[in-house]
């Protein structure tokens, strides 16, 4: 019985060693995309999070603030795939999925796959492109492999898309239908850097870009390593009656049209587990759930155009969250 426990004693210490270091990595991780995305750091490990929890990334703002160079930063410092599309109306299908060309010399058809068979793919302004071609991503984000001519095949692992766009008032952008926005874990807004962060901007691109100085710091053996850590991250009972409750609001407030789904209180919850794990534990605590709601819920919600000042406005669905926060007790 001795040895038993002293067993299990080391086993549990290798664990939290591993942990340790894995902790530590994504402190070096942060640090170093933090070092092209100035002042920053929340909107950071957000993206860090959705990486963890299996998820995929929205970046919604005006144009010139660092969507894409965050992308850009995030796929240089993991030792992962990458591929680039550019959303433009003219995109197909099967520019993102792929497609079978006939070769004549061996008289048969030849599958030559997309840029979506790769770990990380950036989807720039994904916005501007037309409905169809945005939906060639949902079976890809849902389930991981792509499906052409009755044949599933299955997508490199770990895979996450990066999406870009911008807000759907400029011109030329055609907005996310609900199904798409639903596939998105979370998303985020970076805003404009203050006086100071962008003085540092200025400096740092003097000479040359900053981002092309990214070493990468996890391998895929790491990254699939953390994302079970992830999913092992305890979540007291008292935290899922907080975070249901929340969900529970959504569909019964008269403003919201259409409430959060449960792939939406999944993505709350794996997205929470994962904070944690970035933030160095290994349990939740009500913080986690509450840091996360606007970016996790705010893109899914539907404002009633009755009590909308503006259909469908991402502050009002920000600021009905909010409300609902205040009014949801939290566990102690």
């Amino acid at each position: 019985m001795r040895d038993w426990i002293v067993k299990e004693k080391q086993t549990t210490q290798e664990n939290l060693a591993i942990t340790s270091n894995n902790v530590e990595k994504l402190k070096l991780l942060q640090e170093s995309i933090g070092k092209v995305i100035k002042g920053k750091s929340e909107v950071v490990k957000l993206a860090l999070v959705a990486l963890m929890a299996k998820g995929h990334l929205l970046i919604e703002d005006v144009p010139g603030i660092g969507k894409t160079t965050l992308a850009n930063a995030l796929a240089k410092a993991l030792d992962l795939s990458f591929q680039r599309i550019q959303f433009t109306s003219d995109l197909l299908p099967s520019d993102v999925i792929g497609i079978s060309i006939y070769n004549q010399r061996s008289g048969e058809f030849e599958w030559n796959a997309g840029p979506i068979f790769s770990n990380i793919v950036l989807a720039d302004e994904i916005n501007r492109a037309t409905p169809k071609t945005q939906s060639s991503l949902l079976e890809a984000m849902a389930e991981d492999q792509v499906t052409f001519e009755g044949i599933s095949r299955p997508l490199p692992l770990p895979f996450m898309v990066v999406a870009t766009q911008n807000p759907t008032e400029h011109h030329g952008t055609y907005p996310l239908p609900e199904s798409q926005l639903d596939r998105f874990m979370l998303r985020l807004h970076i805003g404009y850097p203050s006086k100071e962060d962008e003085r540092v901007i200025l400096r740092d691109r003097e000479n040359e870009d900053p981002i092309n100085f990214v070493e990468p710091i996890l391998l895929e053996d790491d990254i699939l390593e953390m994302q079970k850590m992830a999913g092992n991250v305890r979540v007291d009972d008292a935290l899922v009656d907080y975070l249901l409750e929340i969900v529970e609001k959504t569909r019964k407030n008269n403003s919201i049209e259409l409430g959060i789904s449960p792939r939406g209180t999944l993505s709350l919850f794996n997205s929470a587990q994962a904070l944690a794990l970035v933030e160095g534990r290994d349990y939740c605590i009500a913080d986690d759930i509450k840091r996360l709601v606007v970016p996790c819920f705010a893109h899914r919600l539907i404002i009633n155009s009755q009590y909308s000042k503006i259909s469908q406005s991402t502050n009002e669905a920000e600021q009905v969250l909010n409300e609902i926060l205040q009014k949801v007790k939290v566990p102690v």
